[in-house]
This record gives C-alpha cells, sequence and structure tokens, in this order.
C-alpha cells in the first residue's frame, strides 16, 4: 500500500522560498499511470491544488501558483519535492502530497517573520 509522508520547515520567512518534500513508500513514483500532487489549506479556507509531477517527470501547475511553484523529483529516493518562491503570509496553510488514491497527513507551514 502506497504511503506519503511530507517533510520541511514548518516556519519560512517572508519572500523566502518554501521547500518541501514528500517521501512516498510502497510503490514507485515512476509507476505509469500516476500522478504526483502537491494540494494545501490555508486556515479556515478550502483545499487549493498547487500542481503535479506525473509518472512520467511532465509536471502541471495551478494558473494561480505557475509563476512560483517548482515540483520536481528523485526517482533514486522515491521523492518529489515542491518549491514556492516569494512567500507571503498569505502562503500558510497545511501542505498534502497525494497520489491519484492516497495522501499525505500533511505539514502545517507558517511564513512569518
Amino acid at each position: 500500500q502506497v504511503q506519503l509522508q511530507e517533510s520541511g520547515p514548518g516556519l519560512v520567512s517572508p519572500s523566502q522560498t518554501l521547500s518541501l518534500t514528500c517521501t512516498v513508500s510502497g510503490g514507485s513514483i515512476a509507476t505509469n499511470g500516476d500522478y504526483w500532487s502537491w494540494i494545501r489549506q490555508p486556515p479556515g479556507k478550502g483545499l487549493e491544488w498547487i500542481g503535479y509531477i506525473a509518472y512520467s517527470g511532465t509536471t502541471f501547475y495551478s494558473p494561480a501558483l505557475k509563476s512560483r511553484a517548482s515540483i520536481s523529483r528523485d526517482t533514486s529516493k522515491n521523492q518529489f519535492t515542491l518549491q514556492l518562491s516569494s512567500v507571503t503570509p498569505e502562503d500558510t496553510a497545511v501542505y498534502f502530497c497525494s497520489s491519484i488514491k492516497t495522501w499525505g497527513q500533511g505539514t502545517q507551514v507558517t511564513v512569518s517573520s
């Protein structure tokens, strides 16, 4: 059974780059047909999809975040990573990684000086 675990700093300073890693176990991120996403939920708001990296390595982003988001992967470590640049307090959220069928538990990221 595929499991996902997010990791990264819980506190990021404004204007810096947020970097989170999702470690996948129980399956390969290069498995044909699967897509690996980042989603976030700001406090008191709904879920917001950020983007995905496909099993092929192709990426696709939300138009709202495309200019600041970058998703990459390391198949040797079975991990994929989110980088979000020029963060502001509005980027404070619980960040989740997911496959088509499974989500990680989420990690809180706060943007504050």
